[in-house]
């Protein structure tokens, strides 16, 4: 893992936090669909990002990295949507939550500093 490379490492973090609560989920509920509505976006926020390193020029890393804040406030809206409806306890929906916010924050940063230089 690109440690120095901070988004990288927290995408990475919480795809396997998304995997984890993913797993507990079914398990816990017998319930597929929501949870993996979840899943697909959490983890779709790294690959994406991991994508915009390998990215052939600039517009290329600005698209992609703006599929993962599209995938990251998905990925809101699933844990908004699993704590309302009893599937996650508000706790971990908490904890979910502010990592994605932390996220979204930083891709927001990247992207605007990116789309400054000239």
């Amino acid at each position: 893992m690109k440690e120095d490379n901070l988004i990288v490492r927290k995408s990475y973090e919480f795809a396997v936090i998304a995997v984890k609560t993913y797993k507990s989920i079914v398990a816990q509920n017998k319930e597929w669909v929501l949870p993996k509505q979840f899943l697909k976006s959490a983890t779709s926020i790294g690959a994406n990002i991991e994508e915009s390193i390998g990215a052939q020029s600039r517009p290329d890393f600005i698209s992609k990295l703006s599929i993962a804040y599209k995938e990251a406030r998905e990925t809101d809206y699933w844990i908004r949507l699993m704590k309302d409806t009893g599937y996650i306890d508000e706790t971990t929906a908490q904890n979910l939550s502010a990592s994605i916010q932390e996220i979204l924050r930083i891709i927001g940063k990247i992207q605007i500093t990116t789309k400054l230089k000239n």
